[in-house]
C-alpha cells in the first residue's frame, strides 16, 4: 500500500491510499473504521458515523458484523437516499440493513434513516432536524460515481450553500428525486473516506487529482479527505 499527498491549491487536501487488490483495500478500511470506532469511543462515549451506498461499502458492511465493539454506542447517518417507499430494495437504508445493521446490536434509536418516502423536500427537511442534533460526526463514508459525483452531488448542481441536507428533483441517475447531505454537511466530519474502486471510475479520480473541479472536491472538511483505491494513478 502506498499514500500520495496532493492538494488543490490548498483548498482540499487529498490523501491517497492504494491496493494492489480490492480485498485488502475492504479489509483496510473496515479494520481502520474499527479502530476510529474504539478511539472515539475511549474518548467521547460515541461513535458517529455517515454510511454511503454502492457496492464497495455493501462488502466492507459485511466485515464490519465480525469486529469486537460497543454497538451501543455507535449512532448511524445516511449520507443520501433515493425517494422510494420504505424498505423498497433500491434504497441505501435496504442494502445497508441487509448487509450489516440487522445482525448487530444497534439501539434501533441510534439508526437514522433519512425520510425519503416522504418525497425530496419534506424529507430534507425532516433529516436536517435530525442533523441539528448531531453534534459530532466522526467518519463520513463516501463513493465517487463515473461522473465525479458523491452522494447524490452530481455535476451541475450547486453543492456547497448553507443548508445541511438538500431535496434533489432532477438526478441525471435514476431515480430522479433524492435526498442528500450537503457538501457543506459532509465536510463537518472530522473524518472523510472516499472508497472508490473499478476501472470506470478511474478518469474521474484522475481529473479530481489533477486538480478538475468535481462535486467532490467541494467538500472540505478541516483535515482533508483520505481516498482508499485500486486504481494506480502513477501517471496523474
Amino acid at each position: 500500500m502506498s499514500g500520495v499527498i496532493a492538494s488543490d491549491a490548498m483548498v482540499q487536501l487529498r490523501r491517497i491510499h492504494f491496493y494492489p487488490d480490492i480485498e485488502e483495500m475492504r479489509r483496510d478500511v473496515a479494520s481502520r473504521i474499527a479502530t476510529l470506532a474504539s478511539r472515539s469511543i475511549h474518548q467521547r462515549g460515541s461513535f458517529h458515523i455517515v454510511l454511503a451506498g454502492g457496492t464497495t461499502p455493501r462488502a466492507i458492511y459485511h466485515q464490519l458484523c465480525t469486529i469486537k465493539t460497543d454497538w451501543s454506542a455507535w449512532h448511524i447517518y445516511f449520507g443520501d437516499e433515493r425517494c422510494l417507499p420504505r424498505a423498497d430494495s433500491g434504497r441505501n437504508d435496504s442494502m445497508v440493513q441487509e448487509a450489516w445493521l440487522s445482525k448487530v446490536a444497534i439501539p434501533a434509536g441510534q439508526i437514522h434513516f433519512i425520510p425519503a418516502e416522504l418525497g425530496p423536500q419534506e424529507g430534507a427537511n425532516a433529516y436536517a432536524q435530525v442533523l441539528t442534533n448531531a453534534d459530532h460526526i466522526d467518519l463520513v463514508l463516501l463513493g465517487l460515481g463515473e461522473d465525479g459525483h458523491t452522494a447524490s452531488l452530481f455535476p451541475g448542481h450547486i453543492h456547497n450553500g448553507q443548508e445541511l441536507v438538500l431535496a434533489i428533483h432532477d438526478s441525471p441517475k435514476p431515480p430522479p428525486e433524492r435526498i442528500s447531505l450537503s457538501a457543506t454537511m459532509l465536510g463537518r466530519g472530522e473524518n472523510v473516506w472516499f472508497m472508490v474502486n473499478g476501472i470506470g471510475k478511474r478518469e474521474a479520480l484522475k481529473r479530481w487529482q489533477q486538480g478538475e473541479k468535481i462535486p467532490a472536491s467541494t467538500i472540505h472538511p478541516r483535515h482533508g479527505v483520505d481516498i482508499f483505491t485500486d486504481l494506480d494513478l502513477a501517471d496523474a
